[in-house]
């Protein structure tokens, strides 16, 4: 065997969604900011998210988690969320099973019965404060970077499901938050694929006729997600995220909840102090808490915290034959969906 490349990865899992972290292989990626570094996965450093996400590496089901040197003072580490699309600023479930791996593997070491990491992320630094017993972490709560509403019940035309009313709002990344129910749907795993067929249009048509931006950094514009949400009876919050190149987040999504305490708060529906119980489209669970309010680039804010467990489930390691003829993988829309129309739209 003879390899010009290899990397090593820890698997975990945060509440059913796979987030492989990689440990070995990946020194760093240019750039001075994790903004920067975000830009050049997305451009001239593409090639590294395809070989570490394509087939035949990778999956479409899961997201892998770039560990970079943090590129400030409190951080322990850097992190890019590595997507079938492309790099992501922040997720949330990637970040508990990011500070699962590093406590659980002694990267950064364990303090019980807590101990706070610090994840330099593009979205901005987040704490993950780890409860830690007998080596294991029992649970993370990462306090999330502000988020807000960018748009209010917003109408757009969406082909063959004519017009349907979302809300943009910022959760670390930028989400369309939309009820399932408007188009006939409802989140369980049997609806699955129709989520996915209507959440990838409404991507589609959201990108293509409102303007999504970020006020500071270019490289956060644009829609990455559309987000279904709705209630049980007692309140519980039930949501499922529809990701490119057409899958759903098997967690209950922490980027997306926090959208959604932006939107929640936007309506009145949340006050500071507040918890929910938020369900996956699998019935995992997360506790989401709007900690505070506060305001960014000129609007009302929210800070929340998503509280989640995470599972380390293997050990990974890949590499590349310098003979294999797909040194960045491939993609076929069998798995991966309607990836092509969507990537390229």
């Amino acid at each position: 065997m003879h390899w010009s490349k290899t990397v090593s990865m820890v698997e975990a899992h945060a509440e059913g969604e796979v987030g492989r972290v990689v440990t070995n292989g990946v020194l760093d990626v240019p750039g001075e900011t994790m903004v920067d570094k975000l830009h050049y996965m997305n451009s001239d450093g593409d090639a590294l998210r395809r070989f570490l996400v394509f087939e035949p590496r990778g999956y479409a089901q899961m997201s892998t988690v770039l560990l970079v040197p943090p590129t400030l003072p409190q951080a322990q580490a850097g992190m890019l969320v590595l997507q079938g699309d492309k790099a992501h600023a922040m997720s949330g479930s990637n970040a508990i099973c990011t500070a699962t791996v590093l406590l659980e593997t002694g990267i950064v070491e364990m303090q019980e019965p807590q101990t706070t990491v610090i994840l330099d992320t593009p979205a901005g630094p987040v704490s993950a404060l780890a409860q830690c017993s007998a080596g294991k972490c029992v649970n993370v709560a990462i306090e999330m970077p502000p988020c807000y509403v960018d748009t209010l019940d917003a109408k757009i035309d969406v082909p063959g499901f004519g017009q349907v009313t979302i809300s943009i709002a910022f959760g670390g990344i930028f989400y369309a938050l939309v009820d399932p129910a408007e188009l006939g749907l409802s989140i369980e795993p049997e609806s699955a694929r129709m989520l996915v067929e209507a959440g990838s249009e409404i991507q589609r048509a959201a990108n293509h006729q409102l303007q999504i931006s970020h006020p500071e950094h270019r490289a956060l514009d644009g829609l990455s997600y559309v987000m279904f949400i709705s209630e049980t009876a007692d309140g519980t919050l039930k949501g499922a995220t529809i990701m490119p190149p057409g899958r759903v987040d098997r967690s209950p999504c922490g980027t997306g909840n926090s959208a959604r305490l932006a939107l929640m708060h936007a309506r009145g529906e949340v006050r500071p102090g507040d918890t929910f119980h938020a369900l996956s489209i699998i019935d995992s669970h997360f506790d989401v808490k709007l900690l505070r309010t506060t305001e960014v680039y000129g609007r009302p804010a929210v800070i929340p915290s998503i509280r989640g467990r995470g599972w380390i489930h293997g050990m990974h390691q890949i590499g590349l034959d310098p003979t294999d003829p797909y040194p960045t993988g491939y993609r076929v829309a069998d798995c991966w969906g309607d990836a092509f129309d969507l990537l390229n739209s």
